[in-house]
Order: C-alpha cells, then structure tokens, then sequence
C-alpha cells in the first residue's frame, strides 16, 4: 500500500478564531476566513487532512466532549467535511496524564499508523511551539501560523492556514 502525505491541523488559531479562552460554544465557535479554501486546495492536491487539538477543558470539568463534538460538526459542515478526521486530547497535566495531548506526538503517531502516512512528505500546521514539537516528533515538517511570532523563530511561517498551504504546495 502506497504511503500518504498528510497536512496535520491544530484546530484554535489554525481553523477557528482563537478566543484566548477555550472555544466550545457553537455561537463563539468561528472559522478563519480562507480556510474552507485552503483546506479544498490541499485535498484537491490529495493530501489527507487530521486535526489534533488539545481539549483540557474537558478534564477542567469546563465543558463536556458533546460540547467540542459539535464544534467539530460546525468545522466540518462550514468546511465540505473535507476534513479526514478529528483526534482531541481531553486531559491536562493538572489532572491527567496524557501522551495524547501536544506537545507530545501520540495523536499523529496513531493518524500516521491508522492512515498509512508518510512523515517526509507530511506538514503540521500549528499556531504554538507545542504544535511544532509535537511535528518534531514524528518527523513531520512544520508552520507556524500568525501574527504574535517572528520568523526568524522557525523556518516556516505564514500568516495563516491559506499563506500555509501555498508553502506546503511548493514543497
């Protein structure tokens, strides 16, 4: 079976507005401009498209995983449900213990074994430092999206998810 390249997505920053406190109520819950279009551009360029975002507000006892289910459902249907699937990691280190959760790697290392995924022709896409070491690894290529770094910090940035998926294209 051929080996897939995949572009892994952190969800708040990336596709959703970041609200600078947890997002999981539909009415706050809103995607980027642009995104539905980079994400269309990327499949149409048959990459496989994983979310893996951190949900510790679960584990906070803030929210309940209904809530983050059906902030994912908005995801999908605003954006074609182009999106391969969702991995979330409810737990935080003040109440659980997680390999799952970023900036440790467990959530692409089950994608890439569930979907066959090659890390040299994989990107993540990622708003923190935790996002891109998670990348780190498992040998995954990284971006880093908006406005609060500065480029010299690591070899790809980009404004946001669509400026991100032109540099993923250009390899």
């Amino acid at each position: 079976m051929q080996k897939q390249k995949c572009v892994f997505l952190d969800r708040d920053g990336v596709l959703n507005r970041e609200r600078g406190d947890y997002t999981y109520k539909l009415d706050e819950f809103e995607v980027l401009p642009r995104v539905p279009e980079a994400l269309a551009l990327l499949k149409k360029n048959e990459f496989l498209l994983i979310v893996v975002t951190n949900q510790a507000g679960i584990a906070k006892k803030l929210y309940r995983k209904e809530d983050v289910l059906a902030c994912h459902e908005k995801l999908q249907g605003t954006c074609s449900s182009l999106i391969d699937a969702i991995y979330y990691a409810p737990g935080h280190p003040s109440f659980s213990e997680s390999l799952s959760r970023k900036p440790d790697s467990l959530m692409l290392e089950r994608a890439i074994a569930k979907y066959n995924i090659d890390p040299a022709q994989s990107w993540m896409v990622g708003d923190s430092e935790r996002d891109l070491h998670a990348a780190d690894k498992v040998g995954v290529r990284s971006i880093l999206v908006g406005e609060k770094y500065r480029p010299d910090l690591h070899d790809y940035q980009a404004k946001d998810l669509w400026e991100a998926a032109q540099v993923i294209l250009k390899g």
